[in-house]
């Protein structure tokens, strides 16, 4: 155990040295979300979440959400009008979607991918995607917790979602719909509690060919849609975009079944791709 706090405690100060210091009560408050206090994550986060929030979180419902209403996405470019009912749906009530999952690694980055899901993933009930096929064989189990201010009114959800043949964490992340810096329109907004820090992603909407939706982290600069890891050390935060690039495609296809292609990129390099299929 002293081993792993050690090695934790390294990853902190690797991100302190490699990012930029950020006032996330100030002019970085875009990047403040959920951490979790110790090194197991899990759901251990959810409640403090929304007590920041000054509310609660409501366990249960049969029709949560990850997003109270899409159309708080609205600008430029996007109209949440213009997208599938199913593809709206799925997001506006996701506790009602059944999830059946499909992964295919990179041979060249799947060791890497397992030493990371050993070492962290697995351990820290965090970020562990399934490294095999098999290992999704059985679904996965997905279960919506939503936040809310203290008016009662949705501020965000979390995702909470485990492997059905095992019970193992697969990941617990914050959804939320977040303007960036100078930004015209909001992006859709997922934060990755970890001890003392997080994972964050921001996802731009696009709606594609027959009301499909498209998220996606491009490249770009600080303060854009992107990847970021914050980490709090030595009573100061620190912030660096890293070159993780994911791209999620929300479709029916001509059988009217809803389907999602999710790709996750290390700079240009194809690392792995998942593909759902959801049911009603």
């Amino acid at each position: 155990m002293r081993a792993f706090s050690t090695l934790d405690r390294l990853t902190r100060t690797f991100w302190r040295h490699t990012g930029r210091p950020v006032d996330l009560a100030g002019r970085h408050a875009w990047l403040d979300a959920p951490r979790n206090d110790g090194p197991n994550v899990a759901d251990a986060w959810v409640e403090s979440a929304a007590r920041a929030m000054g509310g609660h979180a409501q366990h249960g419902r049969a029709d949560a959400g990850l997003v109270r209403d899409l159309a708080v996405l609205d600008g430029p470019g996007f109209a949440a009008a213009d997208l599938h009912p199913l593809v709206r749906d799925f997001y506006e009530h996701t506790s009602a979607w059944r999830l059946e999952a499909w992964t295919q690694w990179s041979p060249v980055f799947q060791p890497g991918g397992e030493l990371i899901a050993r070492f962290f993933g697995r351990r820290l009930q965090q970020l562990a995607l399934p490294m095999r096929p098999l290992d999704v064989s059985r679904g996965m189990d997905s279960r919506v917790v939503t936040l809310h201010d203290a008016n009662g009114t949705q501020q965000g959800a979390a995702w909470l979602r485990t492997l059905k043949a095992t019970g193992e964490w697969v990941f617990s992340g914050a959804y939320s719909t977040r303007s960036l810096p100078g930004a015209d329109r909001p992006s859709v907004h997922v934060a990755f509690p970890l001890e003392s820090g997080n994972v964050q992603v921001f996802l731009r909407p696009r709606v594609l060919d027959g009301g499909a939706l498209e998220l996606s982290s491009p490249r770009g600069r600080f303060g854009q849609d992107g990847a970021y890891v914050t980490t709090l050390d030595r009573g100061r935060a620190f912030a660096a975009r890293v070159p993780l690039h994911e791209t999620f495609r929300v479709f029916v296809d001509d059988e009217g079944v809803l389907r999602t292609d999710h790709e996750l990129c290390l700079w240009s390099a194809t690392v792995v791709r998942l593909h759902y299929r959801l049911s009603r």
